[in-house]
């Protein structure tokens, strides 16, 4: 189990271009973060990571991405209008507001106001006049859409239950309190699933999803150790949960929620759909009549119309990346008391898969030699290749540590002469020499790039 700080890790990803305050120049703009040139690699290796564990190696899951700016009617009826909210308190000593759940020690109990409800959406006016009618939600979730898509989905790409529709992508809450960094903050990106299963299969596939995103985190290099498993009360649960499984991590800051694992029985669905009285609906749900689609899919066997139960694993970016990055985290003693700091991140969310190093930076036939090996590994190796030209051999091997890279290969002079070349694994610092010819193998094999 890694003790990083939150410190450590806010460091490096300003120091080395992971993350940077959004608008910093200006003072910055509280809870929003920017994604810098290392950051944006390691985002989108994780991103990456989680399209391909659900749309690539299953037949059973559809990708969408839909709109941003989200119709009212979509969040009236999805009780977002009516639920999406925490309690606020202001503290009359210090003049700060803050959850009610989230006051510091600082602030006395009889300092506090009374609790009020403070809506999380975003309002944005939709069109040229601004008249409090014409407006949109920047959405909360990305689910919603996925629910109002089930219908246009299945119509171009039918399927029958059980099957998956496929999300990533923004949201936005205004929290009351962003805090602890990258992991609540009010612009983030989420990656959602909506599992649609019959009605009664539902438990075994809520476990069978639990089982399966806690092995999808281990291979993107969580361990074990750091995760735990919360089963939420009853009396926590959401509007919309039969039963809810959070996959908690152990944080710099403690022990929070990583990525949820909800059944959502047919809440959704029967809130969104026309004909409410028609179907078979469990969950309680608002009278719509506003609705111009049935979001039901017929049981073919007895041709009665069924609204499935839907299983959500939703899991956010930007907590895995901050969760990634702590689990990689290391700081190792060498000998003469020196020390380095190590990311040692799986390769395939390596934000620079290898690094190129010319052994002298201006020694023309070496540079060029290096350039032709990295524009040659860069046509078959999927993810940034980088040519290192700045000097300091053991500088380099330090940097690419600090930032994850799984090998460097060094361009010598012996290269000249023999055509071979030095790879260097992050890890256990280990050089090998190999034949130019030999060095994609060699990756492929020993680092599946």
């Amino acid at each position: 189990m890694n003790n990083a700080t939150m410190e450590d890790l806010v460091s490096l990803c300003k120091r080395r271009g992971f993350i940077y305050q959004s608008n910093e120049i200006y003072g910055g703009l509280q809870g929003l973060y920017d994604y810098g040139p290392l950051g944006v690699e390691l985002k989108n290796n994780l991103k990456k990571s989680w399209w391909k564990s659900m749309i690539y190696e299953r037949d059973d899951i559809e990708g969408i991405d839909s709109s941003i700016l989200t119709n009212p009617l979509v969040l009236k009826y999805s009780g977002h209008e009516n639920t999406f909210t925490d309690p606020l308190v202001d503290c009359k000593s210090c003049g700060e507001r803050f959850r009610a759940d989230q006051v510091p020690d600082y602030c006395k109990k009889e300092d506090l106001t009374e609790p009020r409800q403070f809506n999380l959406m975003f309002k944005t006016n939709v069109g040229p006049i601004e008249d409090g009618n014409s407006f949109a939600y920047l959405r909360p979730e990305t689910a919603q859409n996925i629910f109002t898509n089930f219908k246009n989905v299945l119509d171009s790409n039918p399927h029958p239950l059980p099957f998956g529709i496929a999300q990533m992508g923004k949201a936005f809450r205004n929290e009351i309190t962003p805090r602890n960094f990258i992991f609540r903050v009010r612009e983030f990106e989420q990656m959602e699933l909506e599992f649609f299963v019959k009605p009664g299969e539902d438990e075994e596939w809520h476990k069978k999803w639990t089982d399966l995103r806690l092995q999808w985190w281990e291979d993107q290099g969580v361990s074990k150790d750091s995760l735990e498993i919360y089963h939420v009360p009853d009396d926590e649960l959401a509007h919309y949960s039969k039963a809810t499984v959070d996959i908690m991590y152990n944080f710099p800051h403690g022990l929070e929620e990583l990525e949820g694992i909800a059944n959502r029985t047919d809440f959704d669905l029967g809130s969104h759909t026309r004909g409410q009285k028609d179907l078979d609906i469990d969950a309680t749900v608002a009278e719509n009549t506003q609705s111009n689609a049935k979001l039901a899919i017929q049981d073919l066997e007895n041709k009665q119309w069924v609204v499935p139960y839907v299983i959500e694993p939703s899991a956010g970016v930007d907590r895995g990346f901050l969760a990634i990055l702590n689990e990689a985290y290391k700081v190792e003693s060498l000998e003469n008391n020196k020390e380095r700091t190590v990311l040692s991140l799986k390769p395939h969310l390596a934000p620079i898969k290898i690094a190129v190093i010319p052994l002298k930076r201006n020694e023309n036939s070496i540079v060029m030699t290096s350039v032709d090996l990295k524009n040659d590994l860069q046509r078959t190796i999927e993810g940034r290749v980088l040519l290192e030209n700045t000097g300091n051999i053991g500088k380099n091997y330090r940097k690419h540590d600090e930032i994850g890279t799984p090998a460097c290969i060094t361009v010598d002079f012996q290269t000249l002469e023999d055509n071979s070349v030095t790879i260097r694994d992050r890890d256990t610092m280990d050089q090998t020499r190999l034949k130019i010819d030999e060095v994609r193998t060699f990756l492929a094999q020993n680092y599946q790039i």
